[in-house]
């Protein structure tokens, strides 16, 4: 299982991941990124192209492993401001209290294992006025699509190396403490029903 999950799964997820209907949510997404970031669940770095340009200071990024180092080391050669890097996981965040004006989650909250004690952890590091930005697969609001889901979802859990399909992506966020602020759910073009359920929002530390 480690040379799968070393090797084969990050090139399949690479493939799955990189389409112009991901770049382009991307895109939407990270263009409100600002100031000092903190993006976790890096993966292979696919976020990178598409900060952007102005407006961040320091992306500081955090990821349990270390997948693809050239095509890491690569795109982070191409961005124009300081990349600070951690392999930890998401959960026990060693930073101090609200440090960060933007935290990021793009495809991550599916694979990690208590993603309600990372979500707490983002609360904790962002600033009052800072903006959780999260794009992420889960539970379909079609009912015949989510119990198809929720059969899958062991399989899923498996082959790809933790991720759950069957997440309701908003509620797992409002569990936190985190708040809601805005929220896009919708079919990402291309994929097939148990995966393309997309949701796409913000999110703020709240009281």
């Amino acid at each position: 299982m480690g040379w799968y999950a070393q090797v084969v799964f990050p090139r399949v997820m690479e493939w799955a991941l990189g389409t112009e209907a991901c770049s382009a949510e991307r895109r939407r997404v990270l263009a409100e990124a600002r100031g000092e970031v903190l993006e976790i669940g890096f993966g292979t770095g696919l976020n990178l192209p598409h900060y952007p340009p102005s407006g961040v200071t320091r992306l500081t990024i955090v990821d349990a492993a270390q997948i693809l180092p050239e095509r890491v080391r690569d795109r982070l050669a191409r961005v124009p401001f300081p990349v600070t890097q951690a392999r930890l996981d998401a959960e026990r965040l060693p930073f101090d209290d609200r440090a960060f004006d933007t935290v990021v989650s793009t495809w991550t909250l599916c694979s990690i294992p208590d993603a309600v004690a990372a979500l707490r952890e983002i609360r904790r590091v962002l600033r009052p006025a800072g903006t959780f930005l999260f794009l992420e697969h889960g539970l379909s609001a079609r009912p015949r699509v989510a119990r198809l889901q929720r059969l899958w979802n062991p399989v899923q859990n498996v082959i790809a190396c933790g991720c759950n399909v069957d997440r309701r992506i908003d509620e797992v966020v409002a569990a936190s403490g985190l708040v809601v602020t805005s929220l896009e759910r919708f079919e990402l073009p291309g994929e097939i029903p148990l995966f393309s359920s997309t949701y796409r929002g913000t999110a703020v530390a709240g009281p």
